[in-house]
């Protein structure tokens, strides 16, 4: 249990605010007190609502039923809030406050969240380096695009904060910063009033620091929204009740060697170990191959992205091209040259993939790979996308485990992904496998 409401996760707070340990008041002010203290080495908030998160404190303290009353959180800044800045990052953006705002974060605030402020992320959600420093060590990139809600998390300056994946950016953030990284299926969350990067890709994540969080977040978002077309109708499962559920037995895991083969060396042996550890705590492991090619799959996911990138921002981009940084621009520039045969093309090749990955999936509880084929590299990258962006383009949930410290003292993370809309059953595994990995310390801040 922790010592500070500070080092609390968003199931512990929620807890507290419940049996009146704490009131909200309280916690915001505690983790106020912390971004007072370690945001100028971190620098991962956009905006910070001091004010705004003060006054809102006081108003959930009689609202009882609420399941994360009380809990603070972060939003990533491409995520548009009503009355607070939005900027995704862009110059022409600076003073932009619009008067609605995203249903994901309109579902936090109705569950009794309140919310502290906007989280750096890079322009528009791409791959340009952001300033938000690693809080592991400040000479290694936290990640991207979600990199200051995976800051902002594991330097304990808010519980959970809502992040955004379209190749990677939830999941190797979470690697990256020792963290939990949750992304459901494509389509199991709103993404109305979200800027957008890839419409096909696009997913709301969250970071956190448990998988109970992980399913709090998710039983508070999910669901469908007729306003978003790519929203799911799909019914809606008790996932804090999946989480609490004892397993009849440990999980079946597929280790994809395809992963192995092009992770750096301490990772892929981290891993293996980590394996062998699952083992003996009584999981199954399974060695498994993609069925389709591992470059021809990520090169499709990339033929895909420029173009429908270039597609989202063609009309901005003809009239603040000036404010766009190297990385996006060059990323809008290629799409825009990439013919229609081939984005059809890349589109078969994805539903190829996604149909010869259903037997496959079927053989497994879950896949386990890396998270990432590195640790946290440093500033002038975000990171390789290619482990996560391969269930990205899947659409399948995912989640990113923190699984102890390499002996540079950086996070690494194992990744495990499930059958889509089976999100449950994915909690369940990713319960087991946080008790046999245990607690990740806090960064030496």
């Amino acid at each position: 249990m922790a010592t500070e409401l500070w080092e609390a996760t968003a199931s512990e707070l929620a807890r507290m605010v419940r049996t009146k340990q704490a009131s909200p008041l309280e916690i915001v002010q505690a983790l106020l007190a912390r971004i007072d203290a370690v945001e100028e080495r971190v620098q991962a908030w956009e905006t910070i609502d001091r004010d705004g998160a003060l006054k809102t404190a006081p108003d959930v303290r009689s609202a009882v039923d609420l399941p994360m009353r009380g809990v603070p959180v972060g939003i990533k800044d491409i995520y548009l809030t009503g009355g607070l800045r939005t900027t995704a990052s862009f110059p022409p953006f600076a003073s932009f406050v619009p008067d609605h705002e995203a249903e994901a974060v309109m579902r936090l605030r109705r569950a009794g969240c309140i919310v502290l402020g906007k989280a750096v992320t890079t322009q528009f959600a791409l791959a340009d380096p952001p300033r938000t420093r690693n809080p592991w060590n400040p000479e290694r990139t936290p990640g991207g695009s979600s990199s200051g809600s995976a800051a902002a998390v594991a330097a304990r300056m808010t519980p959970l904060a809502l992040g955004s994946q379209t190749k990677g950016s939830v999941l190797r953030p979470a690697a990256y910063c020792g963290v939990v990284g949750f992304k459901p299926t494509f389509g199991r969350v709103s993404r109305r009033n979200v800027f957008p990067l890839a419409w096909s890709f696009d997913t709301v994540g969250w970071l956190c620091r448990s998988v109970e969080d992980g399913a709090l977040a998710l039983s508070v978002l999910a669901g469908h929204d007729p306003a978003d077309p790519s929203s799911s109708g799909r019914p809606v499962d008790d996932y804090l009740a999946a989480y609490e559920a004892p397993r009849a037995k440990p999980p079946k895991l597929g280790l994809v060697t395809d992963f192995f083969e092009r992770a750096q060396p301490g990772v892929r042996e981290h891993v293996r170990t980590t394996a062998r550890r699952f083992e003996s705590a009584g999981a199954e492991l399974v060695e498994l191959k993609l069925p389709l090619d591992f470059d021809m799959v990520s090169a499709a996911h990339d033929v895909i992205m420029h173009s429908e990138t270039a597609a989202v921002h063609r009309q901005l981009f003809q009239r603040e091209k000036d404010g766009y940084a190297p990385n996006l621009r060059a990323t809008i520039e290629t799409g825009a040259l990439i013919p229609a045969v081939s984005y059809v093309q890349a589109q078969r090749i994805r539903r190829r993939f996604r149909n010869a990955m259903a037997p496959v999936l079927a053989q497994v509880d879950a896949l386990l790979t890396p998270t990432a084929s590195n640790v946290a590299p440093s500033r002038e990258t975000t990171g390789d996308t290619r482990f996560q962006a391969l269930w990205t383009q899947l659409g399948l949930p995912a989640i990113s485990l923190p699984s102890g410290l390499n002996e540079e003292g950086l996070p690494n993370a194992v990744q495990l992904a499930g059958r889509p809309f089976e999100e449950s059953a994915l909690l369940s595994v990713a319960r087991w496998a946080e008790d046999v990995l245990g607690p990740m310390p806090a960064p030496p801040l």
